[in-house]
């Protein structure tokens, strides 16, 4: 296909930017006219028995329809446990409402419906809820603790799940000249949607309508009939356009079920938006890892052992099992290391609950391993570059299967580093920082790299391509937009296949009714199995339409030619009698059509390389980040806007994590940045324009398009170039490693703790 790299505006642009989305809130149908809305009692404690719910004076306040508790949701399926005790029963499962105690601040115990938007709050605050306070475990650190308070007497632990720590061989260290060990901090961080969570519902007696800022409508559905125990044919989920979704809206989770089972309980029309102060107590979270990693090599800088040990934090309840799996697999990123060794633990805390946020498990292996190598190079004296160029896999190498046993398709590491290396001129830059010490300037400059390998799709995802009698094309897609441009990408994919111009394209998504079979977007799959898809559908549709031509032109099939630049048919030689889809369409007496699923053989693995630049000021620790220079390597890139809009926004949030953004806790599990005024979301004003290079495009081979994905490279990249360039800009002044996010007081009590270090008598 010859439409790779062509540069094409965002169709969907014109609508969003003119009169606007439609999301959940905005939603105006007939269903939904006279509709309650839902109010969340939440608790304000972090653990606690609940000892009594009274909603009487709640249910007398006027305007209150209903008040619902635990105690009216008996008849439901369990909720499922995250692990099953041999003898049956489960440990750490989540209920819909908290009845019995609570184990973060946040936790839903109650929901009231009321006629009038506001005065959902005030009957809220009418629900008498007795608390018997239980001591709280914040971290993960004091959940492994022998005399840690259990959040699951049950289960008689906090771990609630641990794997491949048995492996682990010192052995392989002893053989080394050097090694380096650190516990390094990936912590927790607040998805922060642009739209907050929010949910419709309606049922009419027979069926149960839901419409859900998702990323993926028919998950939902299912995750509702086995929440609810309603057939999935009951129920159609409806996904319109969504604010962001960055992992934490895969699926439907608690709150959204108990809105739709609101609705079915009280036969009416419910709606619920939260609020932003909401959102950053209740909306799953990100990160939140404990990794100790050690490493190993010679003194002429070839790496030969690696070990990540990871602890992640799962939050009060264990919502999934990927995380950690994840950053375990993806342990030795993109280095050649004979040995490597990965286990981990997941604990339970008296926290908001944590699942995917963009990256789901690679930023935090990607941060590890690339702080260690810094650690490494700065161990034996050696440049950092020097230490990735000679460790990196070799471009001859692939297909390479890793010490984890994970099959890289492709890559072309070392050709991504000197790449950025060039681009930022690294030479130039090292001289600076030396200049600026040598001065003893005040400000001092920092480099940090990162090369960068991650995984993406893997499995499958459908689309069907209908072309009527007008001439026009309609996509039904099993991938969900959030903002990424699919509308944009499929339209480009059917105007090379079919000629049908991108405007007379209509993409559908995020219908159950109209799409029953399908995915999602997550894990940037979209463009790899949806556009494959998509691709196959229409490819379908064109061998369709050529019978019909042939027909038409009376000439046999193999001699009829499509010509995608007009988006006629004529026949081969015969370039003067065309024919147009339309013609075609009416020949057929019906729509030309075909439904189709991708499966893929395996996930991809995009590589790159980032390179920070950065400003200390060494008497206040603030850092200003100057330059962040990119090489993202996705394989062929098909609609450039998007690509670099998904790098844009990808570092962004990898920057922010690494300087600015932290979701923090007191010691009784109380939020400390449960609002924008103190949880220290990025803004335009704290970044530079990033320089974003052109990969060499590297192809995979397990799509017809040849792509892998794009939406996650900002942030696995991003973060750790950041941190590892503020610990260089300060490695003069002796130190060694901050965690993250390196605000100026963390940066500051570095310099200050390596100052005393320095002046201490040894």
């Amino acid at each position: 296909m010859n439409v790779f790299g062509t540069r094409v505006n965002r169709v969907e642009d014109l609508r969003l930017l003119t009169s606007g989305g439609v999301y959940v809130d905005d939603l105006r149908v007939p269903e939904l006219m006279g509709a309650a809305y839902v109010t969340f009692v939440r608790s304000p404690v972090a653990h606690a028995v609940i000892t009594g719910i009274d909603t009487s004076r709640a249910e007398a306040h006027p305007g209150v329809v209903a008040v619902y508790t635990a105690a009216d949701l008996t008849g439901l399926p369990v909720p499922q446990p995250f692990r099953q005790p041999e003898d049956g029963g489960g440990f750490f499962a989540e209920p819909l409402l908290a009845g019995e105690k609570v184990r973060f601040v946040g936790e839903p115990v109650a929901v009231v419906l009321t006629s009038a938007q506001y005065d959902g709050q005030d009957a809220a605050e009418l629900v008498d809820v007795d608390y018997e306070q239980l001591p709280a475990v914040v971290g993960p650190a004091e959940a492994m603790r022998d005399d840690s308070p259990l959040l699951c007497e049950e289960a008689g632990t906090n771990i609630a799940d641990q794997r491949d720590r048995d492996g682990y061989d010192d052995a392989v260290f002893a053989e080394t000249d050097v090694v380096v060990e650190r516990e390094i901090v990936n912590h927790r961080v607040a998805c922060v949607p642009m739209e907050c969570r929010a949910t419709a519902a309606a049922f009419d007696g027979t069926r149960l309508t839901v419409w859900h800022s998702s990323q993926n409508a028919q998950r939902c559905r299912s995750t509702l009939a086995a929440s609810l125990g309603i057939p999935p044919e009951a129920i159609r989920v409806i996904v319109p356009d969504v604010g962001g979704g960055f992992g934490a809206k895969i699926g439907i989770d608690r709150d959204a079920i108990v809105v739709a089972w609101a609705a079915w309980k009280s036969r009416t029309a419910v709606r619920w938006a939260e609020s932003r102060a909401e959102n950053l107590v209740a909306m799953t979270q990100g990160r939140a890892q404990l990794n100790r990693v050690k490493l190993g090599g010679t003194r002429d800088g070839t790496i030969t052992a690696y070990r990540l040990d990871v602890v992640q934090d799962a939050g009060a309840y264990p919502r999934t099992s990927t995380l950690a799996p994840v950053t375990c697999t993806m342990a030795p990123g993109v280095y050649d290391i004979a040995r490597v060794q990965s286990g981990f633990r997941v604990v339970v805390t008296n926290t908001t609950p944590v699942n995917k946020y963009r990256g789901a498990g690679r930023p935090e292996a990607t941060a590890a391993i690339e702080r260690a190598v810094d650690l490494y190079a700065a161990e034996i004296g050696m440049d950092p570059a020097e230490v990735r160029r000679r460790n990196v896999i070799a471009a001859d190498a692939f297909p390479f299967r890793t010490g984890t046993g994970v099959r890289y398709d492709s890559g072309a590491y070392e050709a991504a580093l000197d790449k950025v290396l060039r681009a930022a001129d690294y030479p130039r830059l090292r001289a600076e920082q030396a200049a600026r010490r040598d001065n003893g300037c005040v400000n001092v400059l920092g480099i940090g790299l990162c090369v960068y390998v991650e995984m993406t799709g893997g499995g499958g995802e459908t689309a069907k391509v209908i072309v009527d009698a007008k001439g026009q094309a309609t996509v039904l897609t099993g991938s969900s937009a959030q903002g990424q441009g699919h509308h944009t990408a499929w339209a480009v994919l059917v105007e090379a296949e079919l000629g049908i111009p991108m405007d007379l394209i209509t993409v559908v998504h995020g219908d159950t009714d109209l799409i029953p079979k399908a995915v999602g977007t997550y894990s940037s799959r979209s463009l790899q199995l949806g556009g494959s898809a998509v691709l196959k559908a229409a490819s379908n549709v064109r061998n369709q339409a050529r019978r019909y031509a042939a027909e038409l032109l009376s000439v046999p099939m193999s001699d009829v030619t499509l010509d995608t630049s007009s988006g006629t048919w004529h026949a081969a030689g015969s370039p003067g009698r065309t024919l147009t889809w339309a013609q075609l369409v009416k020949h057929a007496e019906t729509e030309i059509s075909a439904e189709t699923e991708f499966d893929s053989d395996g996930p991809t693995f995009p590589f790159g390389a980032h390179l920070s630049v950065v400003e200390v000021d060494t008497e206040t620790g603030r850092t200003t980040l100057l330059r962040h220079v990119t090489v993202d390597d996705a394989g062929p890139v098909l609609t450039p806007a998007l690509a670099e809009g998904q790098r844009q926004g990808g570092i962004a949030q990898g920057v922010a994590q690494a300087l600015f953004e932290e979701v923090r806790y007191a010691a009784d599990g109380t939020p400390l940045s449960a609002t924008l005024a103190d949880y220290g979301a990025v803004a335009a004003a704290d970044l530079p324009d990033f320089e974003l290079e052109a990969a060499g495009e590297t192809p995979t081979d397990v799509n017809p398009l040849g792509v892998k994905g794009i939406g996650e490279a900002g942030t696995i990249g991003a973060t750790p170039a950041v941190q590892n360039a503020v610990v260089d800009a300060l490695a003069h002044l002796g130190v060694r490693h901050i965690d993250m996010p390196m605000t100026p007081g963390r940066v500051w009590a570095a310099i200050r703790e390596a100052s005393d270090a320095c002046r201490s008598p040894r």
